[in-house]
């Protein structure tokens, strides 16, 4: 069923989301205030499909190092930066994905904006960005990112990377999308109206491209699964592929509201581990 279109950024979200890339060398114009006051503004009506408390803060490492014992110089190997977004989540059930949903709604906004980014994940909780975000016993620290002007010229780590990570590879769709169950691939003539919030899904982000996402369309209901790499991430302390969960969600949302299509996010009582690939259901999205 269509409704009222929901465009809520100036452009079509399928134009932001292919133009949204990773950046990690900036140059060093200051964004002005009244851009940074719009980041704030968005930040702060932020919401996320469950329950769990995300927080934010616009970090200037100029500022805050003058300010302050806090010292945060470039990170990694980012480039140019001296603005972040650092956003810590409280623990709990659903705390990964309501953060990934979260922050890359945000991310898209920046983009929106002209703005570069990069998912920076990892942990931070004894950091110089845990102290400059005032880090509580009962939150997590999961991501940071820089936020400015992308500079025209990468920087060789920044080209490696790149590669390294595969970042433009994308799988297909009968690696990703299923009908009624993981034994029938769907065709892109399957999905309907959903084709693009789904296409828009396959091109979100994730963490090392690794694309965990497991989609399967039963009657009027898309199944989200978390197809997990095993091992992976597991000195962190929590799971970032939860994370990638929560991106995934937003594309799809974030599209199908803006074509106008019904739907919204529901926890159903399934078992948690699907019989093919230890796939783990996570949500659902029901029209």
């Amino acid at each position: 069923m269509r409704e009222k279109q929901d465009q809520i950024f100036s452009r079509p979200i399928y134009d932001i989301i292919r133009q949204r890339t990773s950046v990690r060398t900036y140059i060093s114009k200051s964004i002005a205030k009244e851009m940074e006051e719009e980041l704030i503004t968005f930040i702060d009506n932020l919401r996320g499909p469950f329950s769990r408390k995300v927080r934010f803060k616009l970090i200037n490492s100029k500022t805050i190092s003058t300010n302050s014992n806090i010292k945060l110089g470039t990170y990694g190997v980012i480039k140019g930066a001296s603005l972040f977004v650092a956003a810590a989540v409280e623990k709990g059930d659903r705390a990964m994905e309501e953060l990934g949903y979260e922050f890359e709604k945000f991310i898209l906004y920046a983009t929106s904006l002209g703005l570069g980014t990069c998912w920076l994940g990892g942990t931070f909780k004894k950091g110089e960005f845990a102290k400059a975000i005032a880090l509580a016993e009962e939150e997590l620290l999961p991501i940071v990112t820089p936020i400015g002007y992308a500079s025209e010229k990468s920087s060789f780590v920044d080209s490696v990377l790149k590669f390294a990570s595969g970042s433009k590879n994308r799988k297909s769709w009968k690696e990703l999308f299923y009908n009624e169950s993981f034994n029938n691939p769907l065709s892109k003539e399957c999905a309907g109206d959903y084709f693009m919030p789904l296409e828009m899904l396959r091109l979100a982000p994730s963490a090392s491209n690794k694309q965990p996402w497991r989609i399967i369309k039963d009657g009027n209901k898309f199944r989200f699964y978390l197809s997990p790499t095993k091992g992976y991430g597991r000195a962190l302390g929590f799971d970032i592929q939860r994370i990638d969960m929560g991106i995934a969600m937003c594309h799809f949302e974030l599209t199908a509201k803006e074509l106008g299509l019904s739907g919204n996010w529901i926890v159903e009582e399934l078992e948690t581990k699907s019989h093919m690939n230890n796939e783990e259901y996570i949500v659902t999205w029901k029209i």
